[in-house]
């Protein structure tokens, strides 16, 4: 009986652990998880899984994409990764062995250092994928009678193990050899062999440093965490903890211990201020214009991708002319910054880009952000972008091709198959709420500009589309944001006529009124912004 009610208290410790890990996933960083969906596109293609294998760790790279996809739903995608959590702690617990019942507890720490490590966006869900795969083969070792069998097993299925889950594979070796004492010391140089032997013959393309540090466990390569190293580390040591260590103070020990490493990880690796840039980009995505605006009154990151994030959302719900200022500006570059090569910058941009009717812009930053994606994945959300802005331009054969990629996907299938039937049929495409729209505003013809000068830019789009307003705005704020109030009286006019305004905006008749009376307007908030841009020329 007390056996019974020992092995439903561990459960429920576990379950409930899951319950946690879905909460923080789906109610505090569901935008967490759709940075990582949207860098990547999952085809159901054979050819896909072929590709995955082609290097080491390939499977828990193809399997960690395949929950990643998930991540679309982020309610689902949490669901999935709680679940993943606990199998991660039931692995280590049945590793550690039922003899050593006191330190149950302990089997959280390293999933509590994974949720830890995931606070850096960079770290692939292939990683904790690998060191499941890998402790679950550590569990079959374990059931091998003979030595005969185990090392017969050793050396068929460790080199199946290396390409399955990649450089992980070493924490195998090292609870073997805790297991099996020096007589298993020979799988050292088995491995060592086998990896020589797979980088000289068959990764010759990747340099020696990826692959000691694991060709896809870390989106960026040739880098990785410290924690990527802890965790095996820990979990080697959970394996070698003593059989019995009678004590009363051990559980509470152990909880103390447990609490610790359970706040580090939700407080110390997610920076504010980089998962508020990723939250602003996760509602640009799907249009939350107000929840942008609301977030920003309480707390803005002082940065351009964050004004360019707030701009738009001004700009979408025609309240830019009135609140421009009422939030932090980076400056010339708080509509629409240049072109850098990253994952994330020119995002908020390109959606500027589209919605002004600057198509050619937002395809051409869309396409550099997918190629800016440094583990080489496509990314869903790009070329979905990329697909419109060829609809749009008339470029169906090229359409049709990277409609072709989203149709083997899940959740961009449905809308790749009707975006299929939009392709060379203009009467559908000039009826589309936003195809139509867009065709009506963009540029017709071809040509280079300038960055500095995009006030100009702006003003050649409204004089193309006078019912092209969020151009007018534009135009008019990046005036102010240049420092040209003199040329944005000569255009206010502009406003007055084709803004569509009951009366002057806010923003309008601040910068009149400090024109009027040569900038000494106390508590003018575009003097505050003028007064800084200056200061930090000076």
């Amino acid at each position: 009986m007390t056996n019974l009610l020992n092995r439903w208290w561990k459960l429920g410790l576990s379950l409930l652990f899951g319950l946690m890990v879905f909460f923080f996933w789906w109610q505090c960083y569901p935008h967490a998880l759709s940075y990582q969906e949207q860098y990547q596109l999952f085809p159901w293609t054979t050819d896909y899984f072929m590709q995955n294998l082609c290097v080491p760790g390939g499977l828990s790279a193809w399997l960690g994409e395949f929950i990643v996809q998930f991540y679309y739903i982020p309610w689902l995608g949490a669901l999935l990764l709680a679940a993943l959590f606990v199998l991660l702690q039931r692995l280590i617990w049945w590793n550690i062995g039922s003899e050593r019942q006191q330190w149950y507890l302990f089997s959280f720490i390293p999933p509590l250092l994974l949720l830890w490590m995931m606070g850096d966006e960079s770290v692939l869900l292939s990683y904790p994928m690998a060191i499941c795969l890998t402790l679950a083969t550590a569990l079959l070792f374990s059931c091998q009678k003979t030595t005969i069998r185990i090392h017969i097993f050793d050396a068929i299925f460790l080199p199946v193990l290396y390409w399955a889950v990649g450089l992980v594979v070493w924490l195998y070796v090292v609870l073997r050899i805790v297991r099996g004492g020096w007589k298993s010391l020979w799988t050292i140089v088995w491995l060592a062999l086998l990896m020589m032997v797979a980088y000289h013959w068959l990764l010759s393309q990747w340099s020696f440093t990826s692959v000691l540090m694991g060709i896809v466990y870390y989106r960026i390569p040739e880098k990785g965490c410290m924690l990527m190293w802890l965790l095996p580390v820990v979990i080697v040591l959970l394996v070698m903890l003593p059989r019995k260590l009678n004590h009363r103070l051990l559980w509470v020990a152990e909880t103390i211990i447990i609490a610790l490493v359970a706040w580090l990880s939700v407080t110390q690796n997610y920076d504010r201020e980089k998962y508020e840039l990723i939250y602003q980009d996760y509602l640009v995505r799907n249009e939350r214009w107000d929840d942008i605006i609301d977030r920003a009154t309480k707390y803005q990151v002082q940065t351009p991708f964050s004004s360019v994030c707030v701009n738009l959302a001004l700009a979408q719900c025609r309240q830019l002319a009135d609140r421009q200022f009422d939030f932090w500006q980076s400056g010339p570059d708080a509509l629409i910054m240049p072109r850098q090569r990253d994952l994330t910058s020119m995002l908020p941009s390109a959606e500027v880009f589209w919605r002004l009717g600057m198509v050619n812009s937002a395809q051409r930053y869309m396409f550099d952000t997918q190629e800016s994606i440094l583990n080489a994945r496509k990314s869903g959300r790009c070329t979905k972008r990329i697909v419109e802005c060829m609809i749009v331009n008339g470029q169906y054969k090229t359409a049709a091709k990277h409609i072709d990629l989203l149709k083997k996907s899940l959740f961009y299938s449905q809308w790749a198959h009707e975006a299929e039937t939009y392709l060379g049929d203009e009467a559908k495409i000039n009826a589309h709420p936003v195809w139509g729209k867009i065709r009506q505003l963009r540029f017709k013809d071809d040509f280079l500009y300038s960055y500095p000068e995009l006030d100009k830019i702006f003003y050649m789009l409204f004089s193309n589309n006078t019912d092209n307003k969020m151009a007018l705005d534009y135009m008019l704020a990046q005036m102010l944001l240049n420092g040209n109030v003199p040329i944005f009286m000569q255009n206010l006019q502009l406003a007055q006529r084709y803004g569509g305004y009951s009366s002057m905006p806010l923003v309008y008749q601040d910068v009149v009124q400090c024109a009027q009376n040569g900038g000494a307007v106390e508590g003018s908030s575009y003097m505050n912004f003028f007064n800084r841009m200056r200061q930090t020329k000076q």
